[in-house]
């Protein structure tokens, strides 16, 4: 199988070094916050500047593909009243980010020239504003935040104004979640800001701890990943001098790629967890190994035998955020709409959008399938094991095939998917969507 495709294979490696670069950044802020050498005003004025810091150094000009955004989507938020606040956010940010994704796909597949990496960089921080944004506006217009009525009635920016704005800027560009999740909420991140104080200066062991904690677990990660991507390389070297066509390894391929791609994402969310930890975000609760505010539960993602688990439990604040922002707000087809707008926010490239549909489809026959198998497979432990040992290795394959063609994104990508052995896994269930029936619960 001709997997040339897998040479545009994401570089992780640019994000990683500007992360631990502002790791001691993140430690110089929760220290000096704690022992009260900064005062609330100058702790937001601390993440703030060092995002902006962190923009201009891993995105160059391009910055401003972040900068322009967060400052328009604070002032639409204290100009707008509540009930309208959400809508006009959410449209303004979807559609500076569209316009930048399309610029992508103009450079890409009409010059068919090769992307700036900081460009790259920037497109991807956008995509988190875009999530921080929508988040505070949903926040707004349900009544969680309240916005006094005489700053959107000024509508103007004086002193106490921009005063007032401080925390939402700060929020908007604060360096740990800049360049990597996990979604924290407005709420939270105020609410953290402000309390820390001195008493907790006997906890700075914490932060430190749940860094290094992840940094190991970071560096186990990229060697998995390296000994993964030496396979990969080796199965395509022995592929390439090969005339005949052989199906266990077509298979193993396909694997064993998503396989680098999910070590590759384990590792970046728990070095982005590992900074928000440093500056004291998800250790409130005394919770350090396993932090709240995570996006990473790699024991679940690899042992399930539920695509749809799977799809719940995948870079989980996100999510949750697709789920509160389209599924629960839908009134039309909120599931089909969730992955649709996914596919939307992803970019659109040709085979994510394949991918993000293929990825419903199954995940609709998946709840379908196990709503009718657990009940015939309960009364028997063999049949229950050959049932989540069958069904696990389903969800392998199917999710092993989505996620390739979302990474890989080009059409020619999904053109030699589909000539893939593999796509006989989710063809099974397409065709199992189609014949049976939704059993009534």
């Amino acid at each position: 199988m001709d997997l040339e495709f897998l040479q545009s294979e994401l570089d992780y490696y640019p994000v990683t070094i500007h992360q631990f670069l502002s790791a001691p950044f993140a430690l110089a802020f929760y220290h000096l916050s704690i022992t009260g050498h900064l005062h609330l005003t100058a702790r937001y004025i601390f993440l703030m500047f060092g995002g902006l810091l962190l923009a201009i150094v891993s995105m160059g000009h391009y910055a401003m593909m972040v900068l322009i955004p967060a400052v328009f989507a604070v002032v639409l938020i204290h100009c707008l009243k509540s009930r309208i606040v959400h809508k006009w956010t959410f449209l303004s940010q979807m559609t500076w980010q569209t316009l930048c994704h399309l610029w992508l796909h103009y450079k890409e597949y009409y010059l068919q020239e090769a992307t700036d990496i900081k460009f790259k960089i920037a497109l991807s921080s956008l995509m988190l504003l875009t999530q921080r944004v929508t988040s505070v506006s949903l926040d707004i217009h349900e009544g969680e935040i309240k916005i006094p009525a005489r700053k959107v009635q000024q509508n103007r920016f004086d002193a106490d104004t921009l005063c007032y704005s401080l925390p939402y800027l700060s929020y908007m560009l604060y360096f740990p979640a800049l360049l990597g999740g996990p979604l924290c909420s407005f709420q939270r991140f105020k609410t953290h800001v402000e309390n820390l104080k001195k008493s907790d200066q006997k906890c700075i062991a914490k932060p430190l701890w749940s860094f290094f904690y992840k940094c190991t677990q970071f560096f186990v990660l990229n060697m998995l990943r390296v000994a993964v991507r030496n396979c990969v390389s080796v199965i395509k070297h022995h592929d390439q001098r090969s005339t005949q066509w052989n199906v266990p390894e077509d298979i193993f391929m396909i694997w064993t790629t998503a396989l680098m791609f999910r070590l590759a994402y384990y590792s970046q969310w728990l070095l982005s967890e590992s900074l928000n930890n440093l500056v004291g975000l998800g250790l409130e609760n005394d919770r350090i190994q396993q932090s709240t505010l995570s996006d990473t539960d790699i024991w679940t993602l690899e042992t399930t035998n539920k695509i749809s688990e799977f799809v719940r439990v995948w870079n989980k604040t996100t999510a949750g955020w697709l789920r509160r922002m389209v599924f629960q707000r839908s009134k039309v087809q909120p599931f089909i709409s969730t992955f649709i707008f996914s596919a939307w926010w992803h970019g659109l490239h040709p085979a994510q959008i394949f991918g993000f549909l293929l990825c419903a489809a199954t995940v609709k026959v998946d709840y379908r399938v196990h709503q009718y198998m657990v009940p015939l497979t309960a009364r028997s432990r063999f049949l229950r094991l050959i049932y989540k040992i069958v069904t696990w290795m389903q969800t392998q394959l199917v999710i092993a095939y989505v996620l390739v063609a979302v990474e890989l994104r080009t059409f020619s990508c999904v053109l030699v998917l589909c000539k893939s052995v593999c796509a006989v896994s989710p063809l099974v269930y397409i065709l199992m969507l189609i014949g049976m029936p939704n059993k009534a619960k």
